[in-house]
């Protein structure tokens, strides 16, 4: 079995329940939005959360599929940039408990924080302060990052910085690395599309993508026929549809899988959950469906809680379910 790592935005999740939408218009946010913050705003917005009763988590894209991965029973890496402070302190001992080998780029300043606001209706509100996290560079980025690991899952995020991205990518394929991406973001897709097609055409073997993120980067398809371009570029292609399940296709080969109706609590993590689950099982070289079933597993658990800790209890039924479906038992 292959070893897997991760390289995205290292950012410590501080996850609040909030009661109502109010709560949002007094903390200045728009509901369901995704905000980037600037230092004054975070150390404004930090004295508000406190107050609120937060939890905290290590978070990321790619930090949370990791995670996921590291439940399982795994062992695997991840690549990011934090500072030496207590955030950052939280990040790396957090990631040493958890079971993944973080591989941490030290910068000066303060570490990233996606503080994250759920209502009722288990919608999320995010303000993203990136901190150090975004100042990861195509320097910081040596070969033996990826020693041991023979695939890299990459944060879609990080496209941004063409130049880093690239380096990864090629540093990767001189290793013989297979190489798996998440879109990320459909307005990311969209402000990079030439770029990220050819980074995808070039580089990458594995392609994560939900609805929005399919039809930005096909500039404008409809799933399916989004999932078959993407196919066509690329090794194996995922297209995850939200309630409705999941689709892939590999080789010409069509999968699916169905998605479940339950009480949704949170969705934070569910699609890097999924592509968590579908890489565990992508290295056991198990079928594209049973993949699909494994992706669906994670996420539909990690939706039935606040953030990304699942107690221990509900992580033994999903081993011994992980189990079933790599064994086709």
């Amino acid at each position: 079995m292959d070893r897997i790592i991760g390289i995205g935005n290292a950012l410590v999740d501080v996850l609040v329940r909030l009661d109502n939408d109010a709560e949002l218009e007094h903390l200045g946010l728009p509901k369901g939005g995704m905000q980037l913050i600037d230092d004054e705003r975070q150390i404004k917005l930090s004295e508000q959360v406190m107050k609120l009763q937060p939890t905290r988590a290590t978070g990321g894209s790619a930090g949370n599929a990791m995670l996921a991965l590291a439940n399982l029973g795994t062992e695997p890496g991840f690549i990011g940039r934090i500072a030496e402070d207590e955030m950052g302190r939280f990040f790396r001992e957090n990631c040493r408990e958890t079971g993944i080998d973080a591989r941490l780029i030290v910068g000066e300043g303060h570490s990233g924080v996606a503080n994250t606001f759920i209502t009722p209706d288990a919608e999320r509100t995010f303000a993203t302060y990136l901190g150090v996290a975004a100042g990861l560079g195509e320097e910081d980025i040596k070969s033996e990052l990826f020693e041991g690991y023979q695939l890299l899952h990459i944060e879609g995020y990080l496209v941004q910085n063409h130049d880093l991205i690239l380096r990864v990518c090629r540093l990767a394929k001189e290793q013989g690395m297979t190489t798996s991406i998440d879109l990320a973001s459909y307005n990311v897709v969209r402000e990079n599309l030439s770029f990220f097609r050819d980074l995808v055409a070039e580089y990458i073997d594995i392609v994560f993508a939900n609805e929005e993120e399919s039809t930005a980067f096909t500039d404008g398809k409809e799933p399916e026929e989004a999932l078959s371009e993407i196919a066509g570029m690329t090794k194996v292609a995922v297209v995850k549809l939200g309630k409705r399940g999941a689709s892939a296709m590999c080789n010409g080969e069509r999968a699916f899988v169905a998605g479940k109706s339950q009480g949704v609590v949170d969705t934070t993590a569910a699609g890097d959950f999924f592509a968590g689950g579908f890489l565990y099982a992508y290295t056991h070289g198990v079928s594209l469906e049973q993949c699909l079933r494994m992706g669906a597993l994670l996420s539909q658990n990690v939706i039935q809680v606040v953030g990304t800790r699942l107690p221990e209890s509900q992580w033994i039924g999903i081993r011994a379910e992980a189990n079933k479906i790599i064994h086709n038992a």
